[in-house]
């Protein structure tokens, strides 16, 4: 187990608080795609892939969304992640540039 220390504020004053990580289940998995789910009280994220459909039913070329891991929230957790995210993007654009929205388009090949 890894010990990390962290500060909490309790009603005005700073409380050091030690948390420990239990990471003994760990699991790393890669993720390119994501879906979001919401309710009144929770928001769901399912995360996976998307990869060609090895076995698509009809000629046309279509995409498989395998979803490798689902995370259930509540929206008070989902805020203060999304500010987390903020702000590492927002670290990682002052250090390195711009993160394009869109993955760049591949340049023609020769002989297309």
């Amino acid at each position: 187990m890894a010990e990390e220390t962290s500060q909490q504020p309790q009603q005005g004053e700073n409380q050091s608080v030690q948390l420990m990580l239990d990471e003994r289940e760990l699991r790393t998995t890669f993720s390119n795609a994501y879906r979001i789910h919401t309710t009144a009280e929770e928001v769901v994220l399912d995360f996976g892939f998307n990869m060609a459909n090895p076995n698509p039913q009809s000629g046309q070329q279509q995409l498989l969304f395998k979803v490798n891991d689902r995370i259930i929230m509540s929206y008070p957790n989902v805020k203060r992640l999304a500010a987390s995210l903020s702000q590492l993007v927002n670290r990682y654009e002052q250090s390195f540039g711009q993160i394009p929205m869109q993955p760049a388009q591949r340049a023609p090949q020769a002989g297309r």
